[in-house]
């Protein structure tokens, strides 16, 4: 267990880094920044390059909305769902504590009047979208993510793909919704730079739990509709249950 927390912490810490960090130090930089979609691309690259490095591990939730849809969806035990969510959220505010040294070497940085890269909404939504439009957004956002990531790594799906596909939505997710809330869809993610930040993005934090946590129990109760008949489900069950038993068997005693 101590080796799926280490590489949950890791992923989510090179998630924050990675996507916030090209936020805060390459999205409007004088002349060359990388903007919007340089930021989509970076989150998605974080994804796609954790999940082949940690997701035999772990998995690679580096989520806790990952981690709750999938309990929701059968395909992960709920009495490691905690231990996941403690380890996910530690990653991300270590992400943001070395990404906040780094922005700091600028003379004249602010990291406060910055946001360092919080998710907000109303006047702290990039667009000045409402609190309704910033729910709305990520609970729907975080619902079809889900989908993505149930469908992507099912029995049924063709192996080794599903990293580049969750990447690859994350982008697309990004790519939506920047404007609206600066993008969360991941609990921990907003916790990393709100807690940096403090003040407003502490109040408006909730928000960033809540909807991603809504959309993603939804999800995983459609992905079980979805999968359809119990021998699929038992097929699923059946090839986890061989999986864990194939790394207990490389693990050390």
């Amino acid at each position: 267990m101590s080796r799926k927390l280490t590489a949950e912490f890791l992923g989510t810490l090179w998630l924050v880094l990675g996507g916030c960090g090209s936020a805060v130090l390459a999205a409007a930089f004088p002349q060359l920044g990388i903007g919007f979609a340089g930021v989509a691309l970076a989150f998605g690259l974080t994804v796609v390059t954790g999940a082949y490095a940690f997701g035999p591990i772990s998995g690679g939730h580096f989520n806790p909305a990952v981690t709750v849809g999938l309990v929701a969806g059968g395909r992960f035990p709920a009495g490691q769902a905690i231990p996941y969510i403690v380890a996910q959220v530690l990653g991300a505010i270590a992400g943001a504590a070395v990404l906040a040294s780094i922005a700091g070497g600028k003379a004249g940085f602010d990291l406060v009047a910055s946001g360092f890269a919080a998710n907000g909404f109303a006047e702290h939504s990039p667009g000045g979208y409402s609190m309704v439009s910033g729910f709305i957004t990520e609970a729907v956002l975080t619902f079809f993510f889900l989908l993505v990531i149930l469908g992507s790594t099912s029995v049924r799906a063709s192996p080794g793909f599903a990293g580049l596909a969750i990447g690859l939505a994350l982008v697309l997710i990004h790519l939506i919704s920047i404007p609206v809330t600066n993008t969360s869809v991941n609990p921990a993610r907003s916790t990393g730079p709100a807690l940096f930040v403090g003040g407003w993005a502490l109040q408006q934090l909730w928000l960033f739990w809540v909807a991603p946590l809504v959309g993603a129990i939804v999800a995983g109760v459609v992905a079980r509709f979805l999968d359809g008949s119990d021998e699929a489900r038992a097929e699923q069950i059946a090839a986890e249950r061989n999986a864990r038993r194939s790394e207990s068997v490389r693990e050390p005693a």
